[in-house]
């Protein structure tokens, strides 16, 4: 007979974390049962890692959800400093306990022989107004001296200062927070913690030492349809299929955000909304919007999605353009289109400069003698020609002009 954990709620088993959380909807592979049986075994933080939409915050819900705890979130954002995530004092209710015990201050204070004298009577009852009483709890705070056992979800920290890391690390290593006024809370029952990270930025050693760690990224085709069946979408089997296949092939492309394993579950969601029962490029082209946020994004994909439905496609050749529902549109040969196709490729290649480092460009074009002394023109008084006379655009205007005139 197996043993009875001492939690009823606790994971006897990697395969027991793959079972409970599957039941709630979320299909986790071995690698992150394993990872999550740790985190409550050991009571060790996890960092999560890896590109939006993953399922990150869904793993930290649904660890809440199959362990009965109750989840605490610490949102992180830039600028964000302690008080939003520790604590803060009631000043509100302090001044107003301030106003109702305004007759017992002075009966406190009578008496005393001076000034000094009263504000040290004074003095000597402030740790009434910096009690419990008058403490606001954060999340991080609230987690630790909380009576109710918790998941402590620290969502986004990359997006947090380096700052905030620093208050972190005593509540990750020790399940306590300190309080100057008051003292040390240290956790009954520690909170499961997981903190994730879209990679913004690179995290602290000091953070990183004090949790387990688990690098998240898309899940292979038979994974990600998989997680398309627990969710109940509606979409017949063979089609989501195909749809499995056509989101990874966007995520082969180089679009500037890729789509989520939520975003291909909305997809999937809209076309059974819709009634499709076969994939074809217009209502692939209709919808992808849905998994696509950026205008460039969306050119590109409408450029490669008859491919993506029907590999054995044929596409049309360089100058043919599809007007976003698979039908070729032919360019003729009037300056107009060319003006087109120049200003479009234009784009690209402006777009594709703005995927490279601003600032190592911005220093590139303001490093000094980048341009030889004949850019610049000579050196001296007055000003310098920088073409010979006659050479100018205005004077080859102009001679252009006369030749018109003659014919």
């Amino acid at each position: 007979m197996p043993a009875t954990p001492a939690h009823p709620a606790e994971f006897t088993s990697v395969e027991d974390v793959t079972e409970r959380f599957a039941a709630h909807g979320y299909i986790a592979d071995r690698r992150l049962a394993t990872t999550v049986f740790l985190l409550t075994r050991l009571d060790k933080p996890v960092l999560l890692e890896g590109p939006a939409g993953v399922g990150k915050t869904e793993l930290a819900k649904t660890l809440a959800a199959t362990t009965g705890r109750r989840l605490l979130r610490l949102q992180c954002y830039e600028g964000q400093d302690e008080s939003r995530a520790l604590y803060e004092w009631d000043y509100g209710k302090q001044l107003l306990y301030t106003q109702m015990l305004r007759d017992k201050i002075g009966e406190l204070t009578a008496g005393a022989p001076d000034l000094v004298s009263a504000v040290r009577r004074i003095e000597e009852q402030d740790s009434v107004f910096f009690s419990d009483r008058f403490l606001a709890p954060r999340p991080l705070l609230e987690a630790v001296r909380g009576e109710e056992p918790s998941v402590l979800l620290i969502d986004e920290v990359d997006r947090a200062d380096e700052a905030l890391e620093a208050v972190l690390l005593e509540c990750l290593a020790e399940y306590q927070v300190s309080i100057p006024e008051i003292g040390t809370y240290t956790a009954k029952t520690p909170p499961y913690i997981v903190l994730t990270s879209n990679n913004s930025r690179d995290l602290s050693a000091a953070l990183k030492r004090r949790c387990l760690h688990l690098s998240l990224g898309y899940p292979d085709a038979e994974r990600e349809l998989e997680i398309l069946r627990s969710k109940d979408t509606g979409l017949p089997e063979a089609t989501a299929r195909h749809l499995v296949e056509v989101v990874r092939g966007l995520r082969e492309l180089r679009l500037r955000k890729n789509p989520s394993i939520s975003e291909t579950v909305d997809w999937a969601r809209t076309l059974a909304v819709l009634g499709v029962e076969e994939l074809g490029p217009e209502v692939l082209a209709d919808t992808v919007n849905v998994v696509l946020k950026y205008e460039r994004d969306l050119g590109r994909a409408l450029d490669v999605l008859p491919r993506l439905v029907d590999p054995n496609r044929t596409l049309p050749e360089p100058g043919h353009h599809h007007d976003g529902h698979g039908h070729p549109h032919h360019h003729d040969d009037h300056h107009h289109d060319d003006h087109h196709d120049h200003d479009h490729d234009d784009r690209h290649h402006h777009d594709d400069r703005h995927e490279a480092d601003g600032r190592a460009l911005r220093t590139a074009m303001d490093r000094q003698g980048r341009h030889d002394k004949g850019y610049y023109g000579a050196p001296g008084p007055g000003p310098t020609r920088r073409t010979a006379p006659g050479a100018g655009q205005g004077a080859r205007a102009f001679a252009a002009m006369a030749r018109r005139r003659a014919v």
